[in-house]
């Protein structure tokens, strides 16, 4: 059976839609503790805590998923904002703009390890004022790397994509399957 690392709903979601059958329980692990700089090297660096501490949590000989992500507009950062005036300030620098979303995922199995980090480009029209007010006050983005939600607000926001949407719903579920 399948752990997967994490108490996101949107990975889980993909879990289900992918048919595999999974226990959701997360290892605590504090993403505060990462110093990097680069967005590249903070999702990769959380990842590997989330599975470190998922290893040491549920055991070697179980096969755990864990990933992390975040967004990203040239080398600055966009994590999960906490109040509705970051939410704003996140989203308000995506808005009109090409943001990018990068995520790592890691399969570890007793056998075998599998990381793959990815990244997705969104090129987004400009909000529409109202729309984000009405989605800021949905706390829909919580919980949600740079308050964005390419699969809900966002979606009728992309003028283009370059890249896997799994990788901006959080997990490249697609590049580790063939090794679950």
């Amino acid at each position: 059976m399948l752990i997967l690392g994490s108490n996101s709903q949107t990975r889980a979601k993909q879990l289900q839609q992918a048919k595999i059958d999974f226990i959701q329980k997360s290892a605590d692990f504090d993403e505060g503790s990462i110093k990097a700089d680069n967005p590249r090297s903070f999702v990769y660096l959380a990842a590997m805590g989330k599975m470190e501490a998922s290893k040491s949590k549920f055991g070697l000989d179980k096969t755990i998923l864990c990933a992390d992500s975040l967004v990203g507009i040239g080398n600055k950062k966009l994590g999960k904002a906490y109040t509705q005036a970051e939410a704003r300030e996140k989203l308000n620098l995506q808005s009109g703009n090409r943001a990018y979303i990068t995520s790592c995922t890691i399969l570890y199995k007793p056998e075998i390890t599998v990381i793959d980090l990815s990244t997705t480009y969104y090129t987004f029209k400009a909000f529409e004022r109202q729309d984000l007010e009405n989605y800021i006050e949905s706390k829909e983005w919580q919980g949600k790397a740079g308050a964005c939600m390419v699969e809900g607000f966002c979606k009728k926001y992309i003028e283009k994509v370059e890249g896997l949407e799994s990788t901006a719903l959080g997990m490249t579920l697609e590049k580790v399957l063939p090794f679950v």
